[in-house]
C-alpha cells in the first residue's frame, strides 16, 4: 500500500508515501492436552442400584461421584482451560488494509483554541475566565502523535461436572459418545465483544443418589441438631423463670422449632426434596476481546495517560483471522509496537484459547500546544484529540484552595 502522511518535522508525524508490507509472525502451535497424563482421572461409578453403602458425613460431592466419559477423564482436577486443537486446514495468506484516502488533520485554529479553553476553565469552579478570555495568543504548534491497538478476539472454554434436581428427565449418558470440548457447538457473539455461556454437554448425563442428603429428601435441621426444638426464649432451657414454672413452655426449657416445623429435618437444598440429581458436564464457554495499545510519546509535557480518553483521526484499520505487523510504517514505533504486541498476543492467548479474529488500528491524535501571555507572564496550555480536551498545568487565574486537575 502506498500511504501519505500529513506535514510534520520531529515534533509531529512527517509527510511522505511509503509501502505497507506485512511479514507473517512466529506461530506457536498449541499443544494438544493428553487425558492420560492428566491427574485426578474419576472412576467409573457403579449402578444406581447397588445398596448396603455406609455414607460419611458430607459437604461436598466426593470424587467418585461423577462417571468418567471418554476425553474428559480429567475434569475432577480442574485442568483450567482447555487447549483448541490444531487448525484443520492452514491459515489464509493476509489480506491487504484498507487504503486510508486522506491523512490530513486541519489544524486547530486559534478561535478554536481559546474556545476550548474557555470551556476548560467554565468547568473548574474556582477559575476566573479573565486569562481564558483576554489573554495573548502567541503561538501554536502541533505535536501530532500515533496511536496503535491491537484487539485480539477469543473463545476459551473450560469443562466441570454439575448438577441439578432430578425432574424426570431421561439420562443420555452412553447413548453415543459424547463429543470432545471443542466439537460442542456454541453461537458466538458479537466479534470484539466479551460474552459468556454455558452448554449442557450432550450425552453426559446420568441420574444419581443425592450425596448431601443420601437420597432422603431432607436434612437435618440445622437450627435444632434434628432435635426438632431448641431452648425456651424465655427461660432460656431451665423451665423455670423467677423460681417459677415457665408460662412459655409450661417448664419443658423447650420451644418448637420454627425452622422444621418440630420435624427435626428441613428439605435437602440440593435436590430440592427430589432425591436424585442429574449430572452432567458443564461446558463454560468465554469470550474475550483482549485490547492492548500504544501512543507514541512526544515528550512535550503532556502525560500519555492524558490521550487515553480522546480520539484521533482513523489512518489505518484491519481485521482478519490473524494480522501481520505493520513494516515500514513512518514512524518506527508503531512498527515495532505492532511485531511486539503480535507476537506476544500469540503466545499469550494462543495456547489456552482460539484466537478468533484479530483487528489493529492507527489513529493520528491531534496535540497543539498554546503559547500564550498573561499580565507579562508566559503560560502554555494543550489542546488534544478530536473532542478538543485542554490541560493547563499553570493556569495563572486560580483561588488558592484549589488544586490543578
Amino acid at each position: 500500500l502506498c500511504w501519505d502522511l500529513p506535514n510534520s518535522s520531529n515534533r509531529s508525524p512527517s509527510a511522505r508515501p511509503f509501502i505497507l508490507k506485512t511479514v507473517s509472525p512466529r506461530v506457536t502451535s498449541s499443544r494438544m492436552s493428553n487425558p492420560a497424563n492428566m491427574s485426578g482421572n474419576v472412576p467409573a461409578y457403579g449402578g444406581s442400584g447397588s445398596g448396603g453403602a455406609v455414607y460419611p458425613p458430607l459437604t461436598a460431592p466426593p470424587a467418585n461421584t461423577f462417571g468418567s466419559v471418554p476425553g474428559y477423564e480429567g475434569i475432577a482436577s480442574g485442568g483450567g482451560y482447555l487447549p483448541p486443537p490444531a487448525p484443520s486446514a492452514p491459515v489464509a495468506p493476509p489480506q491487504p488494509g484498507p487504503q486510508p484516502s486522506d491523512w490530513n488533520i486541519p489544524t486547530l485554529q486559534e478561535d478554536e483554541a481559546r474556545e476550548a479553553f474557555v470551556d476548560f476553565v467554565s468547568s473548574k469552579c474556582c477559575y476566573s475566565s479573565d486569562a481564558a478570555e483576554k489573554s495573548d495568543i502567541t503561538s501554536m504548534e502541533p505535536f501530532n502523535t500515533f496511536r496503535y491497538r491491537l484487539e485480539t478476539f477469543t473463545e476459551s472454554r473450560l469443562t466441570e461436572w454439575a448438577h441439578k434436581p432430578h425432574e424426570g428427565e431421561a439420562p443420555d449418558f452412553y447413548i453415543q459418545p459424547a463429543p470432545q470440548p471443542w466439537q460442542v457447538e456454541v453461537p458466538p457473539p458479537k466479534l470484539f465483544t466479551d460474552h459468556k455461556a454455558e452448554v449442557r454437554v450432550p450425552y453426559t448425563s446420568t441420574v444419581k443418589e443425592c450425596h448431601s442428603c443420601h437420597a432422603k429428601g431432607t436434612i437435618e435441621c440445622k437450627k435444632c441438631q434434628g432435635s426438632g426444638n431448641k431452648p425456651c426464649f424465655m427461660c432460656n432451657g431451665a423451665g423455670t423463670k423467677n423460681e417459677e414454672s415457665c408460662s412459655e413452655c409450661n417448664g419443658t426449657g423447650k420451644d418448637r422449632c420454627s425452622e422444621c416445623d418440630a420435624r427435626g429435618s428441613t428439605k435437602c437444598e440440593t435436590c430440592e426434596g427430589k432425591k436424585q440429581l442429574l449430572a452432567y458436564i458443564n461446558l463454560k464457554v468465554e469470550w474475550t476481546n483482549h485490547l492492548e495499545d500504544h501512543v507514541v510519546e512526544q515528550k512535550i509535557g503532556l502525560a500519555v495517560e492524558k490521550l487515553q480518553s480522546v480520539s484521533g483521526k482513523e489512518l489505518f484499520k484491519n481485521n482478519q483471522l490473524q494480522v501481520f505487523p505493520l513494516v515500514g510504517f513512518p514512524n518506527p514505533e508503531i512498527s515495532s509496537v505492532s511485531e511486539r504486541l503480535i507476537s506476544e498476543h500469540q503466545s499469550k492467548y494462543a495456547q489456552t484459547s482460539r484466537i478468533l479474529q484479530q483487528r489493529q488500528t492507527v489513529e493520528l491524535i491531534p496535540i497543539t500546544k498554546v503559547n500564550y501571555k498573561w499580565k507579562g507572564d508566559a503560560h502554555v496550555y494543550f489542546v488534544f484529540g478530536n473532542e478538543h480536551k485542554v490541560r493547563a498545568d499553570d493556569y495563572p487565574e486560580t483561588c488558592r484552595c484549589c488544586a490543578i486537575m
